[in-house]
């Protein structure tokens, strides 16, 4: 008789053992958990929606994610689907053109927002999907801008 409290013991416990998780995955990061770990002055960029894909940050100015001179260079223009801004003093102005003129379509990223997780709905001034057409940045005023990623 005392097989068969051994057998149901073994068959609870084989049981037990299929419908837990042998490892645990780790959780996505969201752009929350991003934004907690930001360095402050800085806005970031994302090849992919909800802060994922890294592709760089800045503390300043750049006129030209495409060239070879600031904090975004080469392959990092027109791939942006989220951002974040964690700087101290201005808003951060994205526009789809380059150049010192700033000119170009922009859309801006307020501080009291933190970050745009997913910009495939969102649109520059100029009707351009913002999504995967970022060229260039400038810290701002809030008063410089129109529209607001959301």
């Amino acid at each position: 008789m005392r097989k068969l409290p051994a057998a149901l013991t073994v068959m609870a416990m084989a049981a037990l053992g299929t419908a837990l998780p042998v490892s645990s995955a780790h959780a996505a990061a969201t752009c929350s958990d991003n934004y907690s770990g930001a360095a402050s002055g800085y806005m970031y960029a994302y090849n992919y929606a909800f802060c994922d894909g890294y592709l760089g940050r800045a503390v300043g100015n750049d006129s030209n994610w495409g060239d070879g001179g600031g904090s975004f260079q080469g392959g990092d223009t027109n791939k942006a689907t989220s951002i974040l801004n964690k700087g101290n003093n201005y808003e951060v102005q994205f526009f789809n053109g380059t150049g010192t003129q700033w000119s170009g379509g922009h859309i801006c990223l307020s501080r009291n927002e933190g970050y745009a997780s997913d910009l495939t709905n969102d649109y520059f001034t100029s009707g351009y999907r913002v999504s995967n057409a970022i060229s260039s940045h400038r810290w701002v005023s809030a008063g410089t801008c129109s529209k607001w990623a959301v």
